[in-house]
C-alpha cells in the first residue's frame, strides 16, 4: 500500500512538472499569432492525444454502455466549461506572462479545485482533516492576494503594453481561468463512475480514466477551436501556418500540447492510488510543482527584469504562501478520510 501512495505521489509530481513547464514554448514561437499557438495545442492536447490513448486501450462504447448516464453528463458538461476556463488561461499567460498567470490560476485551481469535491460529496464535517483543509484554501487566497500586488508594482516599472491588453482585463482572465481551472477537477470526481465501470468490465484503473480525458477534453476543445477559428479569419492569420520557416512554431506548439497532454494522464494514473480522496489530494500535489515550475521558467525568461524589488519580494512572498497553502492541503490527509 505504501509503495502504491508512494507511486501515486511521484506521478502527481511528474504530472505537475509538465504542466508547469507546457507553458514555457508560447513564449518562444516567433511570428506566429496567439490563435496559432493556441488551436495546434488544443488539437494535440484534447483530440489527438486523448483519442489516441483511448483507442490503443479500452473499447470507449462498451465502457459508455456500462457508465451511469449522470457520469457521463458531468464529464462531458464540466469539460466544456472548463474549455473557457483554457481560453482565458491561454490568453492570460500572453497578457502577464508564464510566472504571474500561472501563479494567480493555479493558486485560485488548487483551493477550489481540492476543496469542492468534497463538498460535494456530502462529506462536510469539522473533522481535523477538513479544517487543515479549509486552513489550506484561506491560505491560498492571501497568497493570490500577494501575487496579485506583485504584478500590480511590476506593471508600474515594466511596459505593460508589450503583452497588450489592460492588466484589470487580464487579471478577470485569471480569476475566471482559476475557477474554470477547478471546475475540471470537480468534473473529473463527478465522472469517477466511468472509470469503475471500465474496471468492472477488466480493464485497468489507467485506461478507463482515460475514456474520462476522451470526454472532458473533448468537450473542452470545441470553445477553443471555435474562438481560434473565429481569430484566424478576423486577424486573417491561418496563413502564418505555412509561413517562413514554421518548423520551429509548429515544433513548439506541438511540444506544447504533449507536455500538457502529459500532465492529465499522469494526474490520471496517479489519483487511484492516494486512497478515496485522491483528487482532493493529488490536485494540489500535482499543481505545487506546476507552480514552482512556472515560477523559474518565468525568470528565465526574463519576465521579472527590470522590475520593481519590492515587486520581486511580493511575488516571492506569494509564492511561498501558496506553497504553504500547498502543503496544508496535501497534510490534510494524515488526518484520516476527510
Amino acid at each position: 500500500m505504501r509503495s502504491s501512495v508512494a507511486l501515486g505521489v511521484f506521478l502527481a509530481l511528474a504530472s505537475g512538472a509538465c504542466n508547469g513547464l507546457f507553458t514555457t514554448p508560447m513564449k518562444l514561437i516567433p511570428r506566429w499569432k496567439w490563435e496559432n499557438i493556441w488551436l495546434v495545442f488544443i488539437l494535440i492536447a484534447c483530440v489527438a492525444m486523448p483519442a489516441a490513448m483511448v483507442a490503443t486501450g479500452v473499447d470507449a462504447v462498451l465502457v459508455l454502455t456500462a457508465s451511469p448516464p449522470n457520469a457521463i453528463a458531468c464529464a462531458a458538461g464540466f469539460g466544456l466549461a472548463w474549455g473557457f476556463g483554457a481560453i482565458f488561461f491561454g490568453l492570460s499567460v500572453h497578457h502577464l506572462g508564464v510566472s504571474l498567470a500561472n501563479s494567480l490560476v493555479i493558486g485560485l485551481s488548487s483551493a477550489l479545485g481540492s476543496a469542492v469535491p468534497l463538498l460535494l460529496s456530502g462529506n462536510l464535517r469539522f473533522d481535523p482533516s477538513q479544517i487543515v483543509l479549509f486552513a489550506g484554501v484561506a491560505t491560498f487566497l492571501a497568497g493570490v492576494w500577494l501575487c496579485g500586488q506583485a504584478g500590480r508594482l511590476r506593471e508600474s516599472s515594466v511596459q505593460a503594453s508589450s503583452r497588450g491588453g489592460s492588466l484589470f482585463s487580464a487579471y478577470a482572465l485569471c480569476i475566471g481561468a482559476g475557477i474554470l481551472s477547478a471546475v475540471f477537477n470537480v468534473g473529473y470526481s463527478l465522472a469517477l463512475p466511468i472509470a469503475a465501470a471500465g474496471e468492472r468490465l477488466g480493464y485497468s484503473s489507467f485506461d478507463s480514466t482515460n475514456l474520462i480525458w476522451l470526454l472532458m477534453l473533448g468537450g473542452g476543445a470545441i470553445p477553443n477551436i471555435a474562438y481560434c477559428s473565429m481569430l484566424l479569419r478576423r486577424n486573417r492569420s491561418a496563413a502564418l501556418f505555412s509561413g517562413p520557416q514554421p518548423g520551429k512554431a509548429w515544433g513548439l506548439s506541438l511540444l506544447m500540447g504533449l507536455l500538457w497532454g502529459a500532465s492529465i494522464f499522469l494526474y490520471g494514473a496517479a489519483t487511484p492510488m492516494l486512497g478515496d480522496i485522491g483528487p482532493s489530494i493529488g490536485w494540489p500535489l500535482s499543481l505545487a510543482v506546476g507552480l514552482v515550475v512556472a515560477n523559474v521558467m518565468g525568470l528565465w525568461l526574463g519576465e521579472w527584469r527590470g522590475a520593481d524589488p519590492r515587486a520581486l519580494r511580493l511575488m516571492r512572498s506569494g509564492i511561498l504562501t501558496l506553497l504553504a497553502a500547498i502543503v496544508l492541503c496535501a497534510l490534510s490527509s494524515s488526518f484520516g478520510k476527510a
